[in-house]
């Protein structure tokens, strides 16, 4: 079901069973952009307001919360879900089974690997030095390793790796990198314990 009021470019190709709500803006052209194609998988669900740029390629079993922003030339996989009024930038890649909360900011280039969690009001960083001469030329996102997960109100500090099934605890300001299967909290964030499973 697509919505009358939502505006779907040409360049788009939707899957079977996906639901567009109302008021979205789905393929939207960018800066320099060159008809690039928009794909949304199978049974995905866009809730209203979202706007998806164009160049984003999309798996099956998609769903936004609503006025969602996702810009273009994104690799999304399946099973992913981005909360309500959460940015995603551009030339990032979200791996299948990620859940991302309401209100995340996801900068340009930053790697979600599969199943990981990032709670409400977590912002991620790419630009060590803003507004510097060089800054675009060094932008570097953070990578969330597989399963790990990231409590709510954190700041992960640009290119930082958070590794696989590490926890990261709500309110923590992330400023080294954080190894596999650890618990980190505070600010800075430091070390807790391992996890056990």
């Amino acid at each position: 079901m697509i919505s009358k009021t939502s505006v779907i470019y040409p360049n788009v190709k939707l899957g079977k069973n996906v639901t567009i709500e109302d008021f979205c803006i789905i393929g939207c052209p960018f800066k320099g952009s060159n008809n690039e194609k928009t794909v949304i998988g199978d049974n995905s669900l866009i809730r209203s307001h979202t706007v998806i740029y164009a160049g984003n390629k999309i798996g099956s079993g998609f769903q936004t919360g609503h006025k969602a922003n996702i810009r273009e030339l994104n690799t999304i996989g399946n099973n992913v879900s981005i909360g309500t009024l959460s940015i995603i930038e551009h030339h990032v890649q979200i791996e299948d089974n990620v859940r991302i909360h309401s209100q995340v900011f996801v900068p340009e280039f930053t790697i979600l690997k599969k199943g990981s969690w990032l709670g409400p009001n977590v912002v991620l960083t790419n630009a060590k030095y803003p507004l510097s001469q060089n800054v675009k030329n060094e932008l570097k996102g953070p990578v969330i390793k597989e399963s790990a997960k990231i409590g709510a109100n954190v700041t992960i500090l640009p290119g930082i790796i958070i590794g696989e099934k590490s926890l990261v605890g709500a309110g923590s300001v992330v400023v080294k990198d954080v190894e596999d299967y650890t618990i980190v909290a505070g600010n800075p964030a430091k070390f807790i314990r391992k996890v056990h499973y």
